[in-house]
């Protein structure tokens, strides 16, 4: 595959209406939903990895791993390319600061640390693009008056971070005096604290180190998240420090039809979160909440309590990641950017987010280096040990395991459409789990055209892990 760094995006030309012009005078970097219409003079849009016109054909610069994979096609092909709406955020460390100095429900930082002699920071993991390390450097001054401090990395049933991704998440923070940090284990039962039940009968374990501490300080970012609705708050704990049963409790309501994109009012798997914290009773917690755009730039911030400053972000994070798009469209190519693309597990985020604007037997192109591999492959096994997909939901039963609900979605999917892949994944895997492997992404565009007619219409989502598709 032929790739180009990001960097080299800055210096293309855009082609307007005949009129060479440098591509930043005309158009934002990103944080647009541009469509393509049967014309040949369209405002053509954005970097990194967009586009650029000559004449009829149209040249995209696809995120793949590290780098960018160009393919062409003619414009009149594309129904658009598709990324979040841009927030106009100003200085991130201003926004930062704002939201710290005027914290929802709470009292400061500051005042919310004053007389503790120990706290647990809760981070995310490296299958987030949460900037912690930059949040905890704007609040080292008021952790370093905390004696036993304690960073614990709230990896839920995820692998644990290797040295480089653990340096990467804290910064400098881990080697504050006197502080340690400990990567949550899901698979220790000796390491949590039972809780209770929820109402919908999950029993709580979460890490003892949360439960038995005084103070308790959530970093987190907030984007939508295919059957929580959106990612933060209640799930820094849920799953985040949780028991690996108490994980697979909740999450066997993600085979509910309400537990989907943006969803809240009404979702089981959110709802029987919201159940979990709930009995943590009233331990004092501190909630930093982010939305980052597809830069990784925090645009928005929200301090404090943590369902207020859960809310707070929810609410600039479902202007910013639902995207219009001008209807189903035969071919969608759903770009899983990093994190997202560090394993199957993950980049089936962008596969959920893709099928919403896909035609019933369209074509869905998956585009995920899957670097790690699969992830947890619990659900490949289910996929793998079916005849076929119509067979998968039977053989899965009521007994749930862990990742049974992206088996089902996926065999779902499959009767309905096709998936094709461009990834780093063997070919005889990607083909058991019903999808089909594809060399290189002009390939796949040019197959799944041909395939289609000459009149199909393509949509590109290039960041699908994050961007939700709405409807006319």
């Amino acid at each position: 595959m032929h790739r180009r760094p990001a960097d080299e995006a800055m210096s293309h030309i855009a082609m307007i209406q005949g009129t060479a012009e440098p591509l930043k005078k005309r158009v934002r970097s990103s944080g647009i939903a541009v469509f393509f219409g049967q014309t040949r003079s369209t405002v053509l849009c954005s970097l990194p990895g967009e586009s650029l016109a000559h004449g009829a054909v149209m040249r995209l610069e696809i995120p793949y791993g590290t780098g960018l994979v160009t393919v062409e096609l003619d414009d009149a092909n594309v129904a658009g390319v598709v990324r979040a709406a841009e927030m106009e955020s100003g200085d991130e460390h201003e926004i930062l600061t704002r939201a710290l100095s005027s914290p929802i429900g709470s009292v400061p930082l500051v005042d919310f640390l004053e007389g503790s002699r120990d706290a647990v920071v809760i981070v995310n993991d490296a299958k987030r693009a949460t900037p912690t390390a930059r949040l905890l450097e704007l609040i080292r001054p008021e952790l370093a008056g905390v004696a036993e401090l304690t960073f614990v990395i709230a990896t839920g049933t995820h692998r644990p971070p290797t040295s480089e991704e653990r340096a990467r998440i804290l910064g400098d923070a881990a080697d504050m005096p006197g502080a340690r940090v400990v990567v949550h284990d899901a698979r220790s039962p000796d390491g949590m604290t039972y809780l209770g039940r929820t109402a919908r009968g999950t029993e709580v374990h979460l890490n003892r180190l949360v439960t038995d501490a005084s103070r308790v300080v959530v970093l987190g970012s907030v984007e939508p998240h295919y059957f929580a609705g959106f990612t933060g708050g209640r799930k820094a704990f849920l799953p985040g420090v949780a028991a690996f049963e108490t994980v697979r409790q909740n999450h066997s309501h993600a085979l509910d039809p309400s537990s989907c994109f943006m969803a809240l009012d009404g979702n089981p798997v959110h709802e029987d979160m919201l159940d979990a914290l709930a009995l943590l009773g009233d331990r004092p917690i501190f909630s930093i909440m982010t939305v980052i755009d597809s830069e990784r730039r925090v645009c928005a911030a929200s301090a404090g309590d943590i369902h207020g400053a859960f809310h707070a972000a929810v609410s600039r994070a479902r202007g910013m990641f639902s995207v219009d798009v001008p209807g189903r469209c035969d071919i969608v190519v759903a770009v899983a950017r990093s994190p997202v693309d560090s394993d199957l597990y993950q980049a089936h985020k962008a596969i959920e987010s893709a099928r919403l604007a896909l035609v019933a037997g369209g074509i869905l192109i998956l585009v995920a280096e899957c670097g790690e591999g699969l992830g947890n492959d619990a659900f490949v096994g289910q996929l793998r040990s079916a005849g076929s997909p119509e067979d998968v939901a039977r053989l899965i039963g009521e007994d749930y395991t862990l990742g049974d609900h992206k088996a089902i979605k996926l065999a779902e999917l499959v009767t309905e459409a096709e998936v094709w892949s461009v990834t780093g994944l063997p070919g005889e895997t990607v083909e058991s789990i019903f999808f089909r492997p594809c060399a290189d992404m002009q390939g796949a565009l040019n197959a799944a055209l041909a395939k289609r007619g000459p009149g199909a219409r393509v949509l590109f989502l290039m960041d699908a892990g994050t961007t939700v598709p709405r409807l006319p």
